[in-house]
């Protein structure tokens, strides 16, 4: 297996950081949120560069590149200052838009929305949880009931990110109830909404973090869409979602191990520079040691992520299990290490203009989404393990 980086890659990791740390680094993402802004300069800079595209077709103005290449892009942009925020835009629209259409939309709906996503004209959000449906997708409440050539869609949507500024919604619903299918993953069908639309109410979400943009309920109130606008097939979208959903796993564990990397960076400047008794507190092993331990936890799922990004690449089959575990080991020491950069800043470590607060905040949401760490240990233990089904 080879692990060398290409010219290529370093250069899009040197080029995006540059552009960052430059631009877009800690100052200006704390700026960012106590006035509550979405980051419009960064995600105008993103579009300009390219880098919205990243994983999408040529043909409508993507780069055509690769899971491992996107996740070596997404930890520089987190590594370089932006902290987890600057993955989890990334997901909202490149991802659950763009790709999604990439990978499964008519050649209309590809040439309706992805040169805009590539552009950064385009933004999207993705109607997935539910109040009574977190975790447990396949008892979702929002159905889609046909009517001639159109469909009627009726439910409610919770945490959807970004829907009160998205221009349209890549949205998840049953088409055929659960007591009328042999498997509970038949009837599910994903339709492209564009917003806003008639019928639909988004109310906003306070939250303790990534407030740069809202977190929102969304209410469906006979929302009428036609059959150019279903994406993919009817009944099978939950085969299709996982083409989604694989791939923000992968943004996800990569926005981690960078915003990990960020705030142990970080906590060893502040303990070069705070001397405490006329020493440094960088030289006890108390200060060192906690470090030391997540740096190499995080290199650790760094490279189990890169391996998963490499095996989707490459369709090899057991991408979707090392994806699970990367996402769980990288979510977890990340979150450990804004954590000990907090207890190694001390007091100073809970204000705001340190930042080290805020990453974990950031990284405290990665541990319930987009899977909680109990599920992916769940199918650690029965895809991986052989274990017995525990849920």
């Amino acid at each position: 297996m080879e692990f060398e980086i290409t010219d290529e890659q370093q250069l899009m990791m040197d080029t995006v950081s540059e552009l960052v740390s430059e631009n877009f680094g800690p100052e200006y993402w704390r700026e960012k949120e106590r006035r509550g802004e979405f980051p419009d300069e960064y995600w105008d800079a993103l579009a300009k560069d390219g880098w919205l595209g990243l994983m999408l077709p040529e043909e409508y103005g993507g780069q055509g590149m690769e899971a491992l290449d996107l996740a070596l892009v997404i930890e520089s942009i987190c590594a370089a200052g932006a902290g987890a925020a600057g993955s989890w835009y990334y997901l909202l629209t490149p991802v659950f838009g763009g790709l999604s259409i990439a990978k499964h939309g008519t050649d209309e709906q590809k040439e309706k929305y992805l040169p805009g996503i590539c552009e950064g004209e385009v933004e999207f959000c993705m109607g997935l949880t539910e109040p009574d449906a977190g975790t447990n997708t396949f008892a979702m409440e929002t159905t889609a009931e046909r009517d001639g050539d159109e469909f009627v869609i009726n439910g409610q949507k919770m945490w959807t990110s970004g829907a009160d500024r998205a221009d349209a919604m890549m949205l998840v619903t049953r088409t055929k109830p659960l007591d009328e299918v042999e498997y509970r993953s038949e009837g599910i069908s994903l339709f492209l909404v564009d917003l806003p639309a008639d019928g639909i109410e988004v109310e906003t979400i306070p939250k303790i973090g990534y407030n740069y943009s809202n977190t929102c309920q969304v209410f469906l109130d006979d929302v009428r869409v036609s059959e150019d606008q279903l994406l993919g097939t009817l009944h099978g979208g939950w085969e299709e979602l996982h083409d989604t959903i694989n791939i923000e796993r992968i943004v996800n564990a990569a926005g981690a191990v960078g915003t990990g990397e960020l705030a142990i960076e970080t906590a060893v400047g502040y303990a070069n520079e705070r001397e405490v008794f006329d020493q440094p507190i960088g030289s006890h092993q108390g200060i060192q040691f906690p470090l030391a331990k997540l740096k190499a936890e995080l290199e650790t799922a760094r490279t189990l992520n890169h391996k998963a990004a490499w095996q989707y690449d490459n369709n090899q089959g057991e991408y979707v299990q090392n994806m699970n575990m990367a996402k769980y080991c990288a979510t977890e020491s990340a979150f450990q290490a804004a954590d000990q950069a907090m207890q190694t800043h001390g007091g100073v470590g809970y204000s705001v203009e340190y930042d080290v607060e805020r990453w974990w905040r950031e990284l405290r949401l990665l541990r319930i989404a987009p899977v909680t760490q109990q599920m992916a240990l769940n199918y650690i233990s029965q895809h991986v393990l052989g274990l017995s089904k525990s849920y």
